[in-house]
């Protein structure tokens, strides 16, 4: 089930066989009519039909041409994590893809000096990446379709030793407008199941915004011309009105696409390009880790 607020394109035919008239000698197209005939009739009798894109990748192709496209999953839905892994390798194939920039990494960590057949525990030691945050099962896949395309793979999150400072630094409060900022942490109270000490949401507000920085001034400066980057980063940071998209600079093109688990709220207008639906997350309590005395994710 998909929803895109831009029609898909089809992908455009490559199946198609042009031939010039070069304007030979009389003659000499006698001798070449005979198995140019044949070819064109061979064509005519197996077209090359190009591959169908799934919904999924035509609602992507329908955002493009753009210098960064930001994917936003819900980090417990393991289908988004698949969405992402199929785009990657969808837009590394086409060679449209100049780097995949994640919020599960650090910023300053990369994988910009490893070879194509890097393993994965080489992959994982240049990204520093914590998988007792976020599963390598689950991002894994999404991180090696770049490396094996030749692609670099940059952390895009702020680390943990600027976190404090962020927390602390007045400036962020005034980023965003006073609705933005409101509905930025009233998103923290609700993402923290009420948990959070309310004299604790204007630092966390103040590290979003941040972070949310620290990501597009990562992305921006991976740009390529003629290609892509993709960020992949959890939903409410690639919202038009709150997240990374409020820190682009004046001509820099970036398109949202939004994968929605069926349940989940609906995102404002203006806040995404497209929404993909997927099926609902399991039933339970997603409060439950958070009550217990350590939670599995920060």
């Amino acid at each position: 089930m998909h929803r895109s607020f831009l029609p898909p394109r089809p992908l455009p035919s490559h199946s198609g066989h042009r031939f010039s008239r070069l304007g030979w000698p009389e003659g000499i197209h006698r001798l070449a009519a005979a198995p140019l005939l044949a070819l064109v009739v061979g064509c005519a009798q197996a077209p090359l039909e190009p591959a169908r894109p799934t919904p999924w990748l035509a609602q992507l192709q329908s955002l493009l041409p753009a210098d960064v496209l930001l994917i936003g999953e819900h980090h417990d839905a393991p289908a988004h994590q698949v969405l992402e892994h199929e785009a990657v390798q969808w837009l590394a194939g086409r060679g449209q893809l100049a780097a995949l920039v994640m919020e599960m990494a650090d910023s300053g960590r990369a994988t910009d000096g490893l070879s194509r057949e890097a393993s994965e525990a080489q992959v994982q030691q240049a990204l520093g990446w914590n998988a007792s945050a976020w599963p390598w099962a689950q991002y894994g896949p999404v991180a090696m379709a770049a490396v094996r395309a030749g692609v670099p793979v940059r952390g895009g999150n702020l680390p943990r030793a600027d976190l404090r400072a962020a927390m602390q630094d007045e400036r962020w409060d005034r980023h965003l407008d006073a609705a933005a900022l409101a509905r930025q942490q009233a998103a923290l109270r609700e993402g923290h199941c009420g948990l959070l000490p309310e004299a604790q949401i204007p630092g966390m507000a103040r590290m979003q915004i941040a972070r949310d920085a620290r990501m597009a001034a990562v992305a921006a400066a991976a740009r390529r011309p003629w290609q892509v980057v993709v960020l992949v980063a959890g939903g409410g940071h690639v919202l038009r009105g709150v997240g990374v998209p409020t820190h682009w600079f004046p001509g820099l093109t970036a398109k949202v696409a939004l994968a929605r688990a069926e349940g989940a709220a609906e995102p404002l207008a203006g806040d995404a390009d497209a929404v993909h639906d997927t099926p609902a997350l399991p039933a339970g309590d997603p409060c439950a880790p958070l009550r217990a005395p350590q939670g599995a994710r920060p």
